[in-house]
């Protein structure tokens, strides 16, 4: 069974593993903050803000997390100081940038009744085990919203476009990325759900 909860109604002690959840399912996009998982989630760790944070649970161990926003919401706070003392100041300067620059942008103009979902993640061990499946699920369950976003999927990232078309997602907008050969990717991919009232 998948029970599927809010980040901060598991409290405190589940923070870490939150964390290490997040960081494991985006190695390779925060690989250049670093490339030890370890010090990975221990950066992320006092960042995530739980209340925007959804969680799926195998076991009562977190098996798939993703955030939950709505117009002005951000779901980290980076501290400077936390940063620096991880991280070394000239790395941590340029990763403070960073997450304030990609990670921290709001959508004002975001109409009511409507949610972006990002940072959906699964950890190695539970992956294949419909943990993202059923968390999503939970996530387009929830009543106070019946338009969701999710925005800026990589073009191939194929397990992922291919759950969310399976979930009704479709896709509203794209746009090409820089240096597209050395990234690897094409394009970046935003979709769209539209619930009936």
């Amino acid at each position: 069974m998948i029970d599927v909860v809010r980040a901060d109604a598991l409290g405190e002690p589940y923070r870490r593993q939150v964390a290490e959840v997040l960081t494991q399912g985006f190695a390779e996009d925060f690989s250049y903050f670093s490339r030890d998982p370890a010090k990975l989630a221990t950066l992320f760790e006092p960042m995530l803000l739980l209340e925007r944070f959804h969680v799926a649970l195998i076991e009562g161990r977190p098996a798939a997390v993703a955030s939950l926003t709505e117009s002005a919401q951000h779901c980290f706070a980076p501290r400077w100081s936390h940063m620096r003392r991880t991280l070394g100041i000239f790395h941590a300067t340029v990763v403070y940038w960073v997450i304030n620059s990609y990670f921290m942008t709001t959508r004002p103009d975001q109409p009511t009744g409507q949610a972006e979902i990002g940072f959906v993640a699964s950890a190695p061990a539970y992956r294949g085990r419909g943990a993202a499946t059923a968390l999503l699920r939970g996530l387009l369950a929830l009543p106070d919203y019946r338009e969701y976003v999710l925005e800026d999927i990589k073009d191939t990232n194929a397990a992922a476009l291919g759950l969310y078309r399976k979930l009704g997602f479709t896709v509203y907008k794209s746009r090409p990325v820089k240096g597209a050969k050395k990234a690897g990717f094409s394009e970046y991919v935003s979709m769209k759900l539209v619930q009936a009232p």
